[in-house]
């Protein structure tokens, strides 16, 4: 630790550098790998871990997935492509040995997935890479587009409809690992996802991370200094295959099975760029946030409304008009306000704006539900359960009681928003105002 005097208009002022070692980088890192490791022993039950172990692996791929998105601009609808074929040839390299005719320990498996994804994106990307913008995203379309029919027409591969199975526990334990039980396998996906998140990290810094960025914001720029923006984008999309294949050998380690057109769909791609958007693209942990969202969103709330996916349509739709950076933007942002001592005088309308916008939210719910109940469970009669209230969705007055939640409850908001407004606007120019006049002194 060096000890270092600055002076200036106001005295002189004292910090310290910590060298070599980034002190606030040390304890993020560190948190991020204490959380993968206590995380199953708060969350003891089997849908707990079974969730957890699906975080791990989606991190990962969206994770990759932000590398074209958010690092490179490159907006992709096939990128499931590399994510579901890294999933068959890892569960084709598992199956064989398993008969014995391939010597690959179960912990390398994760491996054989991401150099499968790496080779299809080398044989791939060279075409879809050739160029940008919107004809990139259409290319990548078709693409998805056509390996997820080929997988109905070479049965064999891809195992139909049915898909391929496979067993995680042969060959000769590691360590003493079987890698039968849930956590054991947790925590090899666990250790991918700490490493591969570093390494991903770690990209960000290099000369072709820090390129692919001015690729993204100026790419004429680029070309007019020497560049090929072509071979940029197509030297970070092999990289993005890699890991792409890697989190689809790890769900192929976690589930024991594999189907084919639904792996290589172009839904499944449009659900990493849906979360990837709403956790944050233009943040490395963005996607991390996106990842356990899409988790939550498939496994909890697909469980408690058939409307789920309406629900998630609504979510994105405001985030795009609202928050186009993501959650983590509303992060960055509330951290930057903590800096400068303003979140405090937020808190009140924060609370506001929570409270009121819960009550339109539920009145909003409540007649989308019904009408849900009225359309699918007819047969079951009129009476529904909502939050554990009975109600009868042929009843005016529930309609109209729903419908004076929503208004309510709407209404409120909008009051508070003009208020927050009014509020966020002064105190980010008091902000701008401390910056001009500590960059004066």
């Amino acid at each position: 630790m060096n000890a270092s005097t600055t002076s200036s208009a106001a005295g002189p002022v004292s910090y310290y550098r910590f060298k070599p070692w980034n002190i606030g980088r040390f304890v993020i890192w560190s948190l991020f790998a204490i959380a993968l490791i206590v995380a199953p022993m708060l969350f003891r039950s089997s849908l707990a871990l079974t969730m957890l172990s699906q975080i791990g692996y989606l991190i990962i791929i969206c994770l990759s997935y932000n590398m074209l998105l958010g690092q490179g601009g490159m907006l992709s609808f096939g990128h499931a492509v590399y994510t579901g074929l890294g999933s068959f040839i890892a569960i084709h390299a598992m199956n064989m040995a398993t008969k014995g005719s391939a010597g690959i320990p179960l912990v390398l498996i994760p491996l054989v997935g991401g150099l499968a994804g790496a080779f299809f994106a080398i044989l791939l990307g060279f075409v879809t890479t050739k160029k940008s913008g919107t004809t990139f995203a259409m290319i990548t379309l078709g693409v998805g587009e056509l390996v997820a029919a080929m997988a109905l027409m070479f049965p064999e591969f891809f195992g139909g409809e049915g898909g391929i199975t496979t067993n995680r526990v042969y060959g000769t334990p590691f360590f003493g690992i079987t890698f039968g039980p849930a956590i054991q396998v947790y925590y090899l996906i666990a250790a991918y996802c700490f490493v591969c998140t570093a390494a991903m990290f770690a990209f960000t810094g290099t000369p072709l991370g820090r390129i692919l960025n001015a690729v993204r914001d100026n790419p004429e720029r680029v070309e007019f200094i020497g560049y090929n923006t072509q071979r940029v984008r197509y030297f970070a999309f092999i990289i993005a295959g890699f890991f792409a294949g890697i989190g689809g050998g790890l769900a192929t380690i976690n589930f024991e099975i594999i189907t084919g057109a639904d792996s290589l769909s172009v839904l499944r791609s449009g659900g990493y760029l849906l979360f990837t958007f709403l956790g944050g693209a233009t943040f490395f942990f963005g996607p991390i946030i996106g990842a356990v969202l899409l988790v939550l969103a498939s496994v909890l709330l697909s469980e408690l409304s058939k409307a789920w996916l309406l629900y998630l349509g609504l979510v994105f739709l405001f985030m795009v008009m609202y928050a186009p950076g993501g959650i983590a933007s509303l992060i960055m942002m509330n951290l930057r306000l903590a800096k400068y001592g303003k979140l405090r005088p937020l808190w009140v309308s924060y609370l506001g704006l929570a409270g009121t916008g819960l009550v339109g939210v539920l009145g909003a719910a409540c007649m989308v539900e019904m009408t849900y109940h009225l359309q699918l469970n007819a047969a079951v009669g009129p009476e529904m359960n909502f939050l554990g209230a009975t109600i009868n969705a042929k009843s005016l007055t529930s309609w109209f009681g729903a419908g004076f939640v929503l208004l309510t409850g709407g209404g409120l908001f909008e009051l508070c928003r003009r208020q927050f407004a009014k509020q966020w606007s002064s105190i980010q120019e008091e902000i701008e105002h401390e910056i001009k006049r500590g960059e004066a002194l």
